[in-house]
């Protein structure tokens, strides 16, 4: 049995007032948690029991959570910018690597005598080939390399948010789970504006 407001003010830092202040906090968050779930679909909507929001709410009393949800975004947003700048630099390390072989081709061309002509292009074609393929299998590469980090940033953020006690996180790969935690953080979000805008954080 939880001590009473009473007993609890026999501890430091400890009042009725704040234990009424959390529960006013955990109702007024409830409540515009309940609300903002009506903009969700209704398939997510079902998933959502009033335990499960009312738990959430009891998450983001203190505000850590969404300090937590800010700090993955941002962890997020910088890899990426970071895998994206990757594959472009690969994407024009690629188009100088074509158009220096067209110019060694041209430059070739404009030097070979007509009997070798057939030859000569025959040449260029396999390379041109070679050079194609070789573009495509480092772009498929740095594709999985890509998907491979992604997944690895959404473990953290489900390991990270199950860690600080957020209701409906842990570490999965179930597409319908993903698309409901995706929702759980969309949901900490818009609060996290609303309060933001309203000035109470």
């Amino acid at each position: 049995m939880l001590p009473s407001d009473t007993e609890m003010e026999g501890f430091p830092g400890v009042t009725s007032g704040d234990s009424t202040k959390q529960q006013e906090r955990h109702y007024y968050l409830l409540s515009q948690l309940q609300t903002l779930v009506k903009d969700l679909p209704s398939s997510f909507q079902q998933r959502l029991s009033y335990n499960t929001l009312s738990d959430l709410a009891q998450a983001l009393i203190d505000g850590t959570v969404y300090e937590i949800v800010q700090g993955l975004l941002d962890i997020q947003h910088l890899t990426e910018k970071n895998l994206y700048n990757q594959r472009q630099k690969l994407h024009c390390e690629h188009q100088a690597l074509k158009q220096d072989l067209v110019r060694k081709h041209k430059d070739a061309l404009q030097m070979c005598r007509s009997h070798n002509l057939g030859l000569l292009k025959s040449t260029h074609q396999t390379e041109l080939e070679t050079l194609e393929l070789r573009v495509r299998e480092e772009q498929k590469m740095m594709d999985k390399k890509i998907v491979a980090e992604m997944d690895q940033k959404v473990i953290d953020q489900q390991n990270t948010l199950e860690k600080a006690g957020v209701p409906g996180f842990y570490i999965t790969t179930n597409p319908q789970e993903l698309t409901v935690q995706m929702n759980l953080l969309e949901l900490i979000l818009k609060l996290q504006q609303k309060e933001s805008q309203s000035g109470i954080i």
